[in-house]
């Protein structure tokens, strides 16, 4: 865990275009040094980061992506419950996911929550979403993994990755970094899916959320929108500020943040064996990488 010799917090996005302004990266120097953004002139659009996460990462580099790296399937024991065919495992459902999108350009997710056969699945406009839970009728917030569960216990509050809807809908932003992770498939491996390697990079899922807890923030506050808030929090991590004064997107300080978080807890080993992680957990629905 502490061999990692940099930290890259990836801001994620499920917008359309080719694009995207949430897309935000930062990079922690393990020898120490404030956080820095990873800037793009025209910014950064989903295949840009995936080109440089297969060809241009650093050397043993902890990458932290800010999605749901799987769905639910330990509450229904199915991704898709009442399915004829059943995906056995993550790996399998992006693989489905990133061959149904196959012709979406920018590395989009439209054609699979349109897919007839899965969008009953998803909260999407005004449809409540006909499997929003086990038993083919809509619940509250929906479904959620057991690290989401364990997020919420820890004061966050997490939205289903089925959510489509509104400012809380994260599914676009998961299903969209499921393809990206189907195309990393055997050169970056996605703790705990696979198993973290004695050497190399790795790639896991961050809630940054989780991050601003630990910088001192409230889970009601995690959004920092300047630079003397992030500063503050980065203090708390034990990392040096970064420079700027006033407004700060919160895109880019969520990245900083988290980059410092990164490095500030990675080598810590209780964070790679969290209690509520057993194996059929880390094979369907992975894990969100510090929740506990």
């Amino acid at each position: 865990m502490g061999r990692f010799s940099h930290f890259l917090a990836i801001d994620w996005s499920g917008a359309k275009g080719p694009v995207q302004k949430g897309i935000a990266l930062a990079l922690a120097d393990a020898a120490g040094g404030p956080p820095v953004l990873v800037k793009r002139g025209r910014g950064w659009s989903r295949v840009d980061v995936l080109a440089l996460l297969r060809e241009d990462l650093p050397n043993d580099t902890l990458v932290g992506m800010d999605l749901g790296i799987a769905l639910p399937f330990a509450d229904c024991g199915a991704y898709f419950p009442g399915r004829d065919v059943l995906l056995p495992d993550a790996r399998s459902l992006w693989a489905l996911i990133d061959d149904i999108c196959a012709g979406d350009p920018h590395l989009g997710a439209q054609s699979f929550v349109d897919h007839p056969e899965f969008a009953p699945y998803f909260r999407n406009g005004s449809d409540t979403g006909v499997h929003f839970g086990c038993d083919g009728a809509a619940h509250g917030r929906g479904r959620f993994r057991v690290t989401e569960q364990a997020q919420a216990e820890m004061g966050c509050k997490p939205y289903s990755n089925f959510n489509l809807v509104g400012a809380a809908q994260v599914g676009k932003s998961s299903l969209t970094g499921m393809r990206v992770l189907h195309q990393l498939r055997g050169r970056l491996p996605v703790w705990p899916i696979d198993p973290l390697p004695a050497r190399g990079s790795a790639l896991v899922e961050i809630y940054t959320s989780l991050a601003a807890l630990e910088g001192g923030r409230s889970a009601s506050k995690a959004k920092m929108r300047s630079h003397e808030d992030l500063n503050a929090a980065l203090a708390h991590l034990g990392s040096p500020g970064v420079g700027g004064h006033g407004p700060i997107d919160d895109h880019s300080s969520d990245a900083l943040l988290t980059a410092a978080w990164l490095r500030h807890v990675a080598q810590d080993g209780a964070r790679w064996s969290p209690a509520g992680l057993t194996p059929g957990i880390a094979r369907t629905e992975g894990w969100t990488f510090g929740a506990r």
